[in-house]
């Protein structure tokens, strides 16, 4: 099962990384991005850089959100998990105080 993951995984991310990278190397001219909608023309709230540097900045800052979203909506699943795993080592622990228990009162002296 673990190869095939690691197949199917390689099947999606190589033809994804060389058309990434064909984008990039098609989309090398220099762009400018105004962060001033009134006044586009505004040097200082615009970036200039080449059009492939946006776009992977776009499809990283997306990953990072799909991600945050992602962690914060599993969040009660986590709690809910390390309340279980408090609960099992109590209920280990307790376990194995019987088991001493029954161990100890086994060895003793009968009269």
């Amino acid at each position: 099962m673990n190869k095939l993951k690691k197949i199917i995984s390689l099947a999606i991310f190589v033809p994804l990384g060389i058309v990434l990278i064909v984008l990039a190397v098609a989309n090398r001219q220099t762009v400018t991005l105004a962060l001033n909608p009134f006044r586009p023309e505004d040097g200082v709230l615009s970036v200039s850089a080449p059009l492939f540097l946006f776009l992977f900045i776009a499809v990283l800052i997306g990953m990072l959100i799909g991600w945050a979203v992602t962690w914060i909506g599993q969040g009660k699943h986590r709690k809910q998990a390390r309340i279980e795993a408090r609960e099992a080592v109590k209920w280990q622990n307790e376990h194995k105080a019987v088991v001493a228990g029954r161990t100890a009162s086994s060895q003793l002296p009968s009269k």
